[in-house]
């Protein structure tokens, strides 16, 4: 249970850092994304970012 909690926990965390950097207008990958620049995504992204570090945090509380 602890490893499928740190994978996840990595998972949203780097893709919560993902749609921050690209709602940010600092990651425009890929070009054709909706998320490019759109201010709402740091937000969404903040969120999940912060979902993945709790995640790691009980996992490591687990472990």
């Amino acid at each position: 249970m602890t490893l499928i909690l740190r994978i996840l926990g990595v998972l949203a965390l780097l893709m919560g850092l993902l749609w921050m950097g690209q709602g940010a207008g600092l990651i425009m990958w890929p070009a054709s994304s909706f998320m490019l620049e759109q201010k709402i995504w740091i937000l969404w992204g903040g969120v999940l970012a912060l979902v993945g570090a709790g995640l790691l945090f009980l996992a490591q509380r687990r472990g």
